[in-house]
Order: structure tokens, then C-alpha cells, then sequence
């Protein structure tokens, strides 16, 4: 068999996919890895870059070879975990330390530095983020100022910068590229999102060289070709967008108000906002969803840091489970969660509650406490957690939310589904194919080179698998959701400064 392909390569924060679609937006062919995590203290969270780098090696290779399928790439599309830091040699390609992942807080202290200075209105108004370790910012500035000689080198013009994106794509282009687009760079907290430029008063104000950032590009265009080792041929990569906003462009929320909610190893829900920025007043990020010729739309943007990550915690941190996926048998053993309330706060809390204090804590255990109660109660503080950030969405839009489109890998359990739409009081539309962070950056990139003739002929060849609609009794909906945030409130403000 042999068929025409756009090859979405999608960067994750616990693993690397690559999928071929065709016209029709079916998977001709699809391969995963994982690779390692390190958490070298407490808080951290790093990655070898060169082991990404080794691991989209191996997956390119085993598409390309695989027997069943002969494909005929048109184009590439890149899309990644956002945030995560890399700095390398420009000479060498030789990473200089670790990626410093989008999860890490060892920045908190900085930050809370600028804010006590009162620099958190002027980055929010210009970067349409708050003042969080959770950008790149401050991950660049520990960088630079931890690694001997990082910082002369950099004002050499000897170090780069890129999130993932950009460190994969210079490296599939031989060094040929240095880019990212418009999704990645408004998450850096250094690009002015009205201006759509690196901002010179942030680059000051976090001492980062100018001249180690990448060139700022559309999500849907050329931003080059792989080099022939790779795939036999040069490829063009035409499409590049941060995780989040490629699975909002995957969802075909393409329209003001469309909104979907992404399960990965954070969760993420999305609000497209139209060609004009909305500013948050309950602690939302407003963010650049994709840029395409010279215009960008943008979003609103509510993070859960531990949403898969959670349940990944029981499997290898508690070892209470095997497998991810058992978790929903496990769950339906019992009737509720007996009580227990899991506020699974391990990397401090996301939106809207930013406490980086926070630490994660499980309440109500008593003596008939069992595992099955331990990992329902996880699931549904996914749920808890994407209808804490749903609440302050509807505040700042005014909207009301009828229907959201789902999708990441937790969104194929159908128990964490039901209650979610239980607990929103709100139906959830699962699409045929859950990979839309690699659906939207084949999109972008099949834009890009022609495969699709436009939007509306990608949208119409989307496939919903399933609709689930809430059955929750109203005073069960509201008492469960009171004991959730009395657990939260709990769990806020753990850490203090002199821990």
C-alpha cells in the first residue's frame, strides 16, 4: 500500500509520537516512545534533550521502515510541550545542561522576587501571562547565571535558545534553522503578544541576550527542510505550534468561543478569542493560538499542571497501579470515592489558583480507605480540576458552556468522560481521532503545502466518536464540588520560606 501523508511529529513531556495522516484525516501509520524523566531534587523536572533528539530518530525511522504502509510525505508538522528550556552550543549542537521542563519550580524564588518589586502588571500586560516559573523566562535566566561560563558564551553568540520545537527543528534542518512560531514564542514570557515581537524590557528585565533567541515565525508556512539523512529526501517543515494550541486548531476551533479541553500529561482548556487578546481578571492566560500569513488569533488559556501526570504518579511513585489504562476498571469497583479527596498539587497548583506553596495532598482516608477509592478519587480530581478553570472562564467571557471538545489520551476513559460531563454539567465531544495535538499540526502543515485547501475542508473531515452528557443529580453535583475545593484549601500555601 502506498499513500500520501502529512507527518505530524509531537513532542510530549513523558514521550514522543510521530502519525502520518492522510487527506482524510485518518492515521496511516502511527509510533510512540517515552523517555526518561529526572528529578535530580525536589521540585525539579528535566530531560536530556539528546534523548528526545535520539528518540524522534528512532520513531522517523520505524514509520519510514515499517513493511505494511509505503509513505509519500508532503509535509512535516512539529508540535511540542511548551515552556520546557533548552540551551546548546551553536558550534557543538551540544546541549550546555538538561532541558528545565515547563513543570519545574526551582524559579519560584525569582519570581516572587519581581513580583515583590512589582513587575507582574507591566509582564502580564505585554506577555498576557502571569509572573510564573512555569514559563521560560526565568528558566533561561537560572540557566545562564548556573552554568559555568553559559552566560559569556551566550553574550558571544555562541549559545541558543529554543523551547522543544526549535531544539528538534534545528536539529532535523542540521543547524540550518533557528525558528519557532507565534504559539511558542507568547509562551516564553519575553514576546509582546500586541506587538508580536521579543519585547527588549523583558529581555532586560530577565538578562537574556537578545541574540540567543530563535526568529519568530507563522504556525502554517515554510520554515524549512529536513536534511536528506533523515528521511531519505528533504521534507518541508510547514507547520510548527505549541501543544495546547495545535490540539485547538486539531479540534477546528476555529471560531470566537470555541473551546476544548486537552488530557495529557497536564490538562488544558482552550477558548479561541478571535483577532483581539482578552485580558483575564481570573487569572487565565491570554496566548497567541496560532499565526497563519500575518495575522494570529488568540486564546484564553487555564493550565491543570498534574492531569495524566497524576495518574502516572500512581503507577510509578505509589506503584498502585500497572497500567494507566486500568484505572478505569478499578475506578467502577467501587460506588464513590468513599470520602478521599486527592488534590494532587505535586508541582505546586495551575490555574486559576497559581499557589507554586501548594503541595498535593489525599484527605478523608479512613480506615476503609482502599487503592480503588485512592485512584477514583485521582480521576475525578482531574475533573475537579478542569471545572475549576471552566468556572473563571465563564466568568471572564460571560458565556455560557453548552458543549466542549475533548481530547489527549485520558480522554479514551470513559469513566473520567462521564463524570467530567457529570461534574461540568456539560456535554463532552469526543472525536474519532484523540490525537489532535497531531491532528492540528498536520493541519497547519497540510495547510501550508496545499494538502488541504483550506479550514473548512479540514473541519468537514472531522469524525466525533462519542457525546457524554451529564446525569449527576444536581445537590450530589454541588456537595461533591464543595468538599473538592475545601480540599484544595487545604492543600494551598504548604511551602513557606523557610522550608
Amino acid at each position: 500500500m502506498e499513500r500520501e501523508v502529512v507527518l505530524a511529529i509531537d513532542l510530549g513531556t513523558t514521550g514522543n509520537r510521530v502519525i502520518a495522516f492522510d487527506r482524510g484525516l485518518n492515521i496511516a501509520a502511527k509510533k510512540y516512545r517515552e523517555f526518561p524523566q529526572y528529578f535530580p531534587k525536589s521540585g525539579w523536572v528535566e530531560h536530556d534533550p539528546m534523548d528526545i533528539l535520539a528518540c524522534v530518530h528512532k520513531l522517523l525511522k520505524e514509520i519510514m521502515d515499517d513493511a505494511k504502509i509505503k509513505l509519500h510525505v508532503a509535509a512535516i508538522g512539529i508540535t511540542n510541550q511548551r515552556e520546557t528550556t533548552v540551551l546548546w552550543d551553536r558550534k557543538t549542537g551540544k546541549p550546555i545542561y538538561n532541558a528545565i521542563v515547563w513543570q519545574d519550580r526551582r524559579t519560584a524564588e525569582i519570581c516572587d522576587k519581581l513580583k515583590n518589586r512589582g513587575y507582574e502588571k507591566l509582564i502580564r500586560q505585554k506577555t498576557g501571562l502571569l509572573l510564573d516559573a512555569y514559563f521560560s523566562a526565568t528558566k533561561i535566566q537560572w540557566l545562564l547565571d548556573h552554568v559555568p561560563g553559559a552566560r559569556k558564551k551566550a553574550i558571544n553568540g555562541d549559545i541558543l535558545f529554543g523551547t522543544v520545537d526549535t531544539w528538534i527543528l534545528w536539529n532535523l534542518t542540521k543547524g540550518k534553522i533557528h525558528a519557532t512560531d507565534f504559539s511558542n514564542a507568547s509562551r516564553t514570557m519575553l514576546f509582546n503578544i500586541k506587538s508580536l515581537k521579543w519585547d527588549d524590557a523583558l529581555l532586560k528585565l530577565f538578562n537574556v541576550p537578545k541574540n540567543i533567541l530563535p526568529e519568530v515565525k507563522s504556525s502554517s508556512g515554510l520554515f524549512g527542510y529536513t536534511d536528506k539523512t533523515f528521511l531519505g529526501k528533504a521534507i518541508p517543515i510547514t507547520g510548527v505550534a505549541g501543544d495546547q494550541q495545535a490540539a485547538l486548531f486539531g479540534q477546528a476551533c476555529f471560531n470566537p468561543g470555541d473551546m476544548k479541553i486537552t488530557y495529557g500529561t497536564g490538562c488544558f482548556l482552550n477558548m479561541n478569542t478571535g483577532k483581539k487578546p482578552v485580558c483575564s481578571k481570573n487569572k487565565l492566560l491570554t496566548t497567541i493560538a496560532w499565526g497563519i500569513g500575518k495575522h494570529v488569533d488568540y486564546a484564553l488559556e487555564g493550565s491543570v499542571f498534574m492531569g495524566g501526570a497524576s495518574v502516572q504518579w500512581l503507577r510509578d511513585g505509589l506503584k498502585i497501579i500497572k497500567k494507566t489504562s486500568e484505572t478505569e476498571e478499578i475506578a467502577r469497583r467501587v460506588k464513590d470515592n468513599g470520602g478521599v479527596y486527592f488534590v494532587p498539587a505535586l508541582v505546586g497548583l495551575g490555574a486559576p489558583h497559581w499557589d507554586m506553596q501548594a503541595r498535593g495532598i489525599i484527605i478523608g482516608i479512613t480506615r476503609g480507605t482502599t487503592r480503588e477509592h485512592v485512584v477514583r478519587a485521582t480521576l475525578e480530581a482531574i475533573a475537579y480540576q478542569v471545572k475549576d478553570i471552566t468556572e473563571a472562564m465563564k466568568a471572564d467571557t460571560r458565556l455560557r458552556i453548552d458543549s466542549l471538545k475533548t481530547d489527549g489520551g485520558a480522554c479514551a476513559n470513559n469513566f473520567l468522560m462521564q463524570f467530567q460531563s457529570d461534574i461540568l454539567k456539560t456535554a463532552l465531544e469526543r472525536p474519532l481521532i484523540i490525537e489532535t495535538t497531531a491532528l492540528g499540526a498536520a493541519g497547519l502543515a497540510g495547510l501550508a503545502a496545499g494538502f488541504w485547501k483550506d479550514k473548512n475542508e479540514f473541519r468537514y473531515r472531522r469524525k466525533i466518536d462519542r457525546i457524554f452528557k451529564p446525569k449527576m443529580n444536581d445537590n450530589i453535583r454541588k456537595t461533591y464540588y464543595l468538599l473538592w475545593k475545601r480540599a484544595v484549601s487545604r492543600a494551598k500555601g504548604w511551602i513557606t520560606n523557610n522550608q
